[in-house]
């Protein structure tokens, strides 16, 4: 029987430790004719330690509305096509997702070719509930867009879990702390790496690691679900009552007023006023 079109393969690479590519991705990586990576500069190291020689194309969030329908015309003409992110499963929190979309809507078949993730290897090891998880990714940058996604996580019963950049991971422990209260936490750093690290508590005892030593690496969180009640907090546009939840969560007060400062987009030095004014002083 004549082959129709080809196949999308999504193939997972390792998140750090390259014992983690699997045999099976090996082969398809080396069968296609063409991988799509997100950074081919990246995917060229992990191509030359497996002695990979398969043509690479890049596929990422800024050339994906063109690269997109060209992957799918080479489908369509019966080659097989792998894409892959720069670590982990394509299609989770990447843009491989949309190639997906593309490729069904073409009556394309996708084949998932499973290996390592970075939020499923932090939920295992995290200690916290693993039976009910929602995965959540990379939070919005907008102030207004997170504060609107974390209310409405704040009352669900399901462990939460978050990726996050080095440089945005103590503004987002303060402002989880203050949307959902002091939960159980756990972040995994450098996940299969040298230097990969657990660190477990609070919500508020890993604001105050994080902002007493910088943190450095890839972060993944994992925060205990919720009850089932809000808790009680001052309302958005009340910047007393914010900062002093953060404080009484163990954040000192000036990276307190930084942090309300962001969220709620008023300039750090009116929201220092307020609280002095608040201070009675």
């Amino acid at each position: 029987m004549e082959k129709i079109s080809g196949t999308l393969y999504l193939c997972a690479t390792p998140i750090g430790n390259l014992e983690d590519m699997t045999f099976r991705g090996l082969r398809v990586l080396r069968e296609a004719a063409v991988v799509a990576a997100e950074d081919t500069r990246h995917t060229r190291k992990l191509f030359s330690h497996f002695d990979i020689h398969t043509p690479l194309v890049s596929y990422h969030e800024h050339n994906k509305a063109a690269r997109g329908p060209e992957l799918v015309a080479r489908l369509l003409a019966g080659e097989d096509v792998a894409v892959v992110s720069d670590a982990g499963l394509p299609g989770v929190s990447d843009p491989g997702a949309d190639l997906v979309r593309l490729a069904l809507a073409a009556g394309v078949p996708v084949t998932p070719v499973p290996g390592p993730n970075a939020a499923l290897a932090a939920l295992v090891a995290s200690g916290l509930d693993s039976a009910m998880f929602l995965f959540v990714g990379f939070l919005p940058r907008a102030a207004k867009r997170r504060r609107e996604l974390l209310a409405s996580l704040a009352a669900l019963p399901y462990t939460l879990i978050f990726y996050e950049s080095p440089h945005r991971l103590t503004a987002t422990l303060a402002e989880l702390a203050g949307a959902f209260g002091d939960r159980p936490a756990a972040i995994g750093r450098e996940l299969t790496k040298r230097f990969e690290e657990f660190v477990r508590g609070s919500l508020a005892d890993l604001g105050a690691r994080f902002t007493a030593l910088a943190p450095r690496g890839e972060f993944t969180l994992v925060v205990a679900g919720g009850t089932g009640r809000v808790p009680a907090a001052g309302p958005p546009d009340d910047p007393v009552a914010a900062v002093a939840a953060l404080v009484a969560g163990g954040m000192a007060k000036k990276e307190a007023i930084k942090q309300v400062a962001v969220r709620s987009g008023l300039p750090r030095r009116a929201v220092y006023q307020a609280v002095l004014g608040g201070d009675g002083r």
